[in-house]
């Protein structure tokens, strides 16, 4: 059991370091709002992780795997989520450059909308399903407990994400002062919301 712990522990950090939308999320939130938001979008992130690995336990995400319809709707969802997000990060740089720019301090977001913004993030991709499902099974020793080991596994699955981001926020927020420039901010925003608008019709065209 331990030997799949550990082997589990170092697959989940590898998974963790490729970057995608959470990650594109999290750092412009980090960035843009300071540390605190951050760590609210990293929370959210990982309530998604945990909701994708409790759906791996009980079934629910196969679905996915046995359903084109399922796993297109979740696709679609997805998609128009990070798109809908890049765009309006999109309109925030282009407003910044106007002559009725607000100040970077004005445009606060609450801990609760970063927090949401990561649930959604995360829990929009399908990708996410399809992975909990085909990936956390294989560590499952034989013998073992099927559905309290995946529940084990998918809390030590959002454990090993909220350790490899917290440096990534802590990082932004040390950053902030000079990233939060108008200047600077409106180039994070023009960045980041291509990006995010890339990733959502990337995920849009795929099948």
């Amino acid at each position: 059991m331990l030997t799949s712990i550990v082997a589990f522990i170092g697959a989940a950090f590898l998974i963790a370091m490729v970057p995608g939308p959470s990650t594109v999320v999290i750092v412009r939130r980090a960035v843009v709002n300071g540390r605190r938001t951050g760590m609210a979008t990293v929370l959210g992130n990982e309530c998604g992780v945990l909701l994708w690995g409790l759906a791996a336990a009980l079934g629910l995400s196969a679905l996915l795997l046995a359903s084109q319809v399922a796993y297109d709707v979740i696709r679609i969802a997805g998609a128009a989520v990070l798109v809908w997000m890049g765009a309006r990060a999109l309109w925030q740089a282009r407003r910044a450059g106007g002559p009725d720019a607000e100040p970077a301090e004005t445009a606060e977001v609450s801990g609760r909308r970063a927090y949401w913004q990561g649930l959604i993030t995360n829990f929009a991709n399908p990708k996410a399903g399809v992975f909990a499902v085909s990936f956390l099974p294989q560590f499952v020793p034989q013998g073992a407990p099927v559905l309290l080991t995946l529940l084990a596994f998918s809390v030590i699955w959002a454990v090993v994400d909220l350790v490899w981001y917290l440096p990534l926020v802590w990082l932004a927020g040390r950053m902030g002062g000079v990233l939060r420039r108008q200047s600077v901010r409106r180039r994070m925003e023009q960045i980041s919301g291509a990006v995010l608008v890339g990733l959502g019709l990337r995920l849009a065209a795929q099948s």
